[in-house]
């Protein structure tokens, strides 16, 4: 999937690294609250890889965040019939529109509602992790050289480390969540589902907990990235991951162990 690679290289080189740290007044504007931003370069970069994959990749559909957020009911066509590309312009857009260096820019190719190419792309340093169903998860860097990931091997709770919005959640079932780390060594949030599932793939944290609103151009990519270096998704409920499905905690971990044990401590989040 060279194409939607170097189709968001491009979109993050003239549209998101010009504008980190340099967003003018009213470039920056809220979409659902005050935690919830949308830049222009996230809306700018969208319609850059929108129009780079019509000429080199006519056949697919082209979603972006920022799109559905403009028309909700493109949510739907997400997991529709027919290639879908679904792209977050730029992930964790709190962090850079306050300029903090933990952003990046998501894509994942679906066929038939299931993800077939995933892409986790940090802009400032191009590189990326990046994965093809029945394929390694790789890490890239921009000289070419690369390695095949796999996720962390730990079993001891104490030494865990996991990430989990507990702000997402409903005002009892964070105060749940916050009492549920206690039990592990370090449990945090990076705002910013790209660099998340990054760590994950690459064996330096064991869970990742979504919010309760799984959307696809957060976790499409980094499902499929982690389940190829050997990890497991599903949600708290059971069910395998579904990009289709609107509501529901997804719980991706390091192992089968590991995830049984997160999916009972975090339990009260399934409510």
């Amino acid at each position: 999937m060279d194409v939607i690679l170097q189709a968001v290289r491009a979109a993050g080189r003239a549209a998101v690294l010009p504008r980190f740290r340099a967003l003018a007044v009213g470039e920056v504007s809220q979409k659902t609250d005050f935690a919830d931003l949308v830049t222009v370069a996230d809306t700018e970069a969208e319609a850059l890889i929108c129009a780079a994959l019509a000429q080199t990749w006519p056949e697919a559909r082209v979603i972006g965040e920022e799109a559905v957020a403009a028309d909700p009911s493109l949510r739907d066509a997400m997991a529709g019939l027919g290639w879908q590309v679904i792209v977050d312009p730029v992930d964790g857009t709190w962090n850079f529109a306050k300029g903090l260096a933990t952003f990046g820019m998501i894509a994942a190719a679906v066929l038939d509602g299931v993800a077939k190419y995933g892409l986790l792309y940090d802009p400032l340093l191009d590189d990326w992790v990046e994965v093809t169903a029945g394929g390694a998860a790789r890490f890239v860097q921009a000289d070419g050289r690369s390695q095949v990931l796999w996720v962390s091997q730990v079993s001891d709770p104490a030494q865990m480390c996991g990430f989990i919005p507990v702000g997402l959640f409903k005002a009892e079932q964070k105060r749940a969540a916050v009492l549920a780390g206690l039990g592990y060594g370090r449990v945090t949030s990076l705002r910013c589902s790209c660099h998340e599932y990054r760590l994950m793939a690459q064996g330096h944290v064991e869970f990742v907990l979504s919010g309760p609103e799984p959307h696809p151009w957060d976790h499409a990519a980094g499902v499929l990235a982690v389940r190829a270096a050997g990890g497991v998704a599903r949600f708290l409920d059971g069910a395998a991951y579904d990009l289709a499905r609107r509501a529901g905690v997804l719980l991706v971990a390091n192992s089968e162990a590991t995830w049984s044990r997160v999916a009972l401590d975090y339990a009260a989040l399934a409510d």
